[in-house]
């Protein structure tokens, strides 16, 4: 389809798995690109709770529309569990902080402005990301991917709602 043997991305990649953790980086960074762009549409300086609540919402609604509008990079980026230091700082290397490092970065936020008890904070963020990637994955590849564009709408405000709930 593109005009090249199927074996010509070997002449840069050493095998299969390289090849994949270079996509798999490619799509990540581009899921990064995309919810740094929400978060920057979002007024408000650091630290006022509803520009902070709504930077988090920014985040996962670019999440949810990375994986409906790119399902094979979103399916992609998560492919090697393994390439992602999900516990690890950044290390300035990408061009956009990592998805996790945002969402930590906005939930940090919600602290410092008071929406997010401090003692609360620590891990928060995978139970809100599991909520978050959960329904991109019902509603992409799953069983709800067939419901009606108001439907799945009304379950991302559903998600989002529960999260707040979950944060106050």
């Amino acid at each position: 389809m593109v005009g090249v043997v199927p074996n010509a991305a070997y002449r840069h990649f050493a095998d299969r798995d390289e090849l994949l953790a270079a996509v798999c980086a490619a799509a990540m960074n581009e899921l990064a690109a995309r919810m740094a762009a929400g978060v920057a549409r979002v007024g408000g300086t650091y630290g006022d709770a509803d520009a902070a609540g709504l930077r988090l919402g920014a985040i996962g609604t670019a999440y949810l529309e990375f994986a409906r509008e790119e399902p094979g990079w979103f399916a992609t980026a998560f492919a090697l569990p393994q390439q992602h230091a999900y516990g690890a700082p950044d290390d300035g290397t990408g061009r956009y902080p990592s998805p996790i490092r945002q969402l930590r970065t906005v939930l940090d936020e919600l602290v410092d402005a008071g929406v997010l008890d401090r003692q609360r904070r620590d891990g928060i963020e995978f139970p809100i990301w599991s909520a978050v990637h959960g329904l991109a994955v019902l509603t992409g590849q799953g069983p709800l991917r067939d419901v009606p564009d108001a439907t799945r709408h009304h379950l991302e405000e559903l998600t989002f709602t529960f999260i707040g709930a979950g944060l106050a």
